[in-house]
């Protein structure tokens, strides 16, 4: 896996100087991804090569490059959206998987949850399939006018194919675990934007 990712990172030119290996710098972002924080990521690899924890955040929202999906025909797909703290509000993060590849197809990050969010994160799941799927959603009330609207075939499901979404929130709730539930102060809606395409393009490198 380490070796894969790395000649990942070499093929797409993720990281342009050289001045740290990059076997090092790749092993610091699955070490990340995998819940530790940016300092101690750093404190654990200084015996191999000495870094900052700024670096290790660079190198880690470097991998939201990372995230291609490519068009194809696609038989069903779940989507869902979860709350997340940021500070003292609450965001969305929207998720689409291709229910037959495990594949992340899109991730958005929003301040409100309406069927006008909704709309626009379906657009964007569609510019990926040559075909409308079947889209596989829970009863949240937000859905149904951007689905029909759409023109798009759908069923409410709360087990079954909609497991596999479910299993990404759960993985994605214990990392944020190590953040006390919520991102850290001061940071941005962009930037959690850009720290959760790093996190979606990781896993679909990794577990897909």
């Amino acid at each position: 896996m380490l070796d894969r990712l790395v000649k990942l990172f070499e093929e797409r030119k993720i990281f342009r100087r050289k001045r740290k290996n990059w076997k090092i710098k790749t092993l610091a972002i699955l070490i990340y991804f995998a819940g530790l924080s940016y300092r101690k990521t750093s404190k654990i690899l200084r015996d191999f090569e000495s870094f900052s924890y700024e670096a290790v955040r660079q190198w880690y929202h470097k991998c939201k490059d990372l995230f291609i999906v490519k068009k194809k025909w696609r038989r069903a797909i779940a989507i869902d959206e979860t709350k997340v703290k940021l500070e003292n509000k609450q965001i969305y993060v929207w998720n689409a998987i291709d229910i037959d590849e495990g594949t992340i197809l899109a991730v958005h990050v929003s301040t409100t949850r309406t069927s006008i969010d909704d709309y626009y994160f379906l657009k964007k799941i569609l510019k990926f399939c040559e075909n409308k799927p079947l889209i596989i959603v829970d009863k949240g009330p937000w859905y149904r006018f951007a689905l029909e609207r759409l023109g798009l075939e759908y069923k409410h499901q709360k087990f079954g194919e909609r497991n596999a979404i479910e299993q990404w929130y759960g993985l994605l709730k214990a990392r944020l675990k190590s953040f006390w539930k919520r991102f850290p102060y001061n940071s941005s809606l962009q930037s959690v934007k850009s720290w959760i395409v790093a996190w979606c393009a990781i896993y679909n490198l990794i577990w897909r």
